[in-house]
């Protein structure tokens, strides 16, 4: 017989601390959750151990100490009434929970990756059709299919009239009419390939809480005694369960999920590959930005004080010396305290269909060659017309300009930024000249746009109170629809390779560790006796040193 008894010391889910990650003793891959009622339990896939956790002390027993061989590779979970639901390989196989023999349901022609159940319907989830599979419980025939929201794997949680899918390439879950299939919102997770879902509803408030199991490998250093030296890189399994916190702005198109309060500092130290001297010195560096997923909540000045300055709209400190003498050292900069959230936009063609007309100022701000985008080369401009064939969908132009970007080019890491046609014609750029090309040909198109950056927070949300580094700068940009605003949406194509569906996650979002700063402007500038100074004056980095530097206070609670 099952017993889904807590130990005395064991918590229900809605006596929780809501920002808890469960780490549960001894599991590798999470690819399953469910409740029952205020239980909590998971499907470990490798080992085949259907446990039950603790969420306090993340102690887990095996509810299925006879059958592991039975449930392993097992990578969906649902539970409905007394029964238990699993997918593994193409089938989908139902138990009573008192018993845990598995029954076949139905086989598919592709792997069954995740199920839910409500009531006499049953979802299955399949990446290879790209389709999510309705099935009458009892006849056991397919209802209907809806097109699968992502390009991922995909598990499942139901609850009343909304299918929540939880799209392991995307980052994202998204929330559906489980009548319909239409997508409600999206909201991005704050970690790395989630692997399940559940939901848990508080008996006492009868709020709706949403929970996600993560899976992945993490790389770390062990000592090796046969190593020279006596240590080695290697990889570990990884695997976890983390609240899910949204808030939906129907109004305003977009969902917020999980953030973190971050404090981050941006210092130069003044250390000149050649002494210099340079009158009547202004040297500008960009804020953080006020957004609608990023709120300031405190800037102070490192080393000497600074003034403000707004540039179009975004605040920017602006640090003054008499002079830079030879021998003269300084280290000066900003430390900000900021919140920052998971941000994603949802906005269907259809939507824009009849935009207001774009502003001139809008035209002459953001339509032109104003930062050596090479707009008027012939392989800029065959670029901007085959990016988008006769399409005139402004959203559908944007989407088909990227994936043309993605595709033309392959990503390498270099010290200088070389223009468009340049990039285009060698077909492999940084972050920068990605972007760079974005830019040129979205304005060639008709299509306002900035660039946004500078820095991403690394992403070891788990590394609270600990100075972290990035390793490179970074920027993205920011596209413009007229009666919506501006949209974000990541330069680079999410680390998949030419051939597959690029995933949308960072198209129209944002996940909580990238740090906006300076939209539309220079993200650092000097000038000498009111004079700007370009790069082939002396280049910054010919004159100081930058050191960045993040600190992942803590998370910021529900909303």
């Amino acid at each position: 017989m099952l017993n889904m008894s807590f130990a005395p010391t064991s918590l229900t889910v809605s006596q929780m601390s809501g920002t808890r990650t469960i780490r549960p003793l001894t599991a590798a891959t999470l690819c399953g959750i469910a409740f029952i009622q205020d239980r909590l339990i998971a499907i470990d896939s490798i080992k085949g151990h259907l446990l039950e956790i603790d969420p306090k002390t993340d102690n887990s027993k095996i509810l299925n100490p006879h059958q592991a061989k039975e449930f392993t590779d097992v990578t969906g979970l649902a539970v409905w009434e007394d029964n238990l639901w699993v997918t593994r390989g193409n089938s989908v196989y139902v138990s009573k929970l008192s018993s845990l023999g598995l029954e076949h349901f139905v086989t598919l022609p592709y792997s069954a990756d995740g199920v839910a159940v409500w009531e006499s319907t049953v979802y299955v989830s399949c990446h290879r059709l790209g389709y999510i599979l309705i099935f009458d419980r009892d006849t056991r025939k397919e209802i209907t299919r809806f097109y699968a929201p992502g390009v991922g794997i995909e598990n499942l949680a139901v609850n009343g009239n909304t299918l929540w899918v939880c799209d392991r390439t995307e980052q994202t879950v998204y929330s559906m009419d489980r009548a319909t299939g239409e997508v409600k919102f999206s909201v991005l997770t704050p970690f790395e390939s989630p692997t399940g879902i559940a939901l848990n509803v508080d008996a006492e408030t009868g709020k709706e809480n949403l929970y996600v199991a993560y899976a992945s490998e993490e790389p770390y250093i062990r000592d090796n005694p046969n190593a020279d030296p006596n240590h080695e890189l290697t990889y570990r399994d990884r695997t976890f369960i983390h609240p899910l916190y949204y808030h939906h702005e129907p109004d305003k198109h977009y969902a917020l999920s999980n953030g973190y309060l971050i404090e981050m500092s941006y210092a130069e130290e003044i250390s000149p590959l050649e002494e210099v001297y340079i009158p009547e010195v202004e040297w500008r560096i960009a804020l953080p930005s006020e957004t609608e997923r990023q709120k300031i909540r405190h800037i102070e000045p490192i080393g000497i004080p600074f003034t403000e300055e707004v540039i179009d709209g975004q605040r920017v400190a602006v640090f003054k010396f008499d002079a830079l003498v030879p021998g003269e050292r300084h280290i000066f900069g900003w430390k900000a305290l900021l919140e920052v959230r998971g941000i994603k936009y949802r906005i269907t063609p259809k939507e824009v269909e009849n935009i207001p007309e774009l502003s001139p100022e809008f035209q002459e701000r953001y339509l032109v060659d104003d930062d050596d985008l090479a707009m008027d080369t012939s392989i800029v401009r065959r670029a901007a017309e085959e990016a988008v064939g006769s399409e005139t969908n402004l959203l559908r132009k944007m989407y088909s300009i990227r994936n043309y970007v993605y595709d033309e080019l392959s990503y390498g890491i270099k010290p200088y930024i070389d223009t468009p046609d340049i990039v285009l014609e060698r077909g492999i750029g940084s972050c920068g000249e990605y972007v760079g090309v974005l830019l040129a040909l979205c304005r060639l198109n008709g299509i306002p746009c900035r660039t946004v950056g500078r820095y991403k927070c690394p992403p070891h949300a788990e590394q609270q109170g600990v100075p972290l580094q990035p390793d490179f700068n970074h920027v993205w940009l920011e596209f413009y629809i007229p009666g919506f605003g501006w949209l974000p949406m990541e330069s680079n194509p999410d680390d998949l390779g030419r051939g597959s569906q690029y995933p949308t996650r960072f198209f129209m979002g944002l996940c909580w560790y990238h740090i906006e700063i300076g939209k539309g402007v220079s993200f650092e500038t000097i000038s000498s006796q009111g004079k700007r100074l370009t790069k082939d004056d002396i280049p910054i980095g010919d004159l100081a040193i930058n050191h960045i530097r993040f600190t992942i206070v803590k998370e910021l609670p529900d909303f």
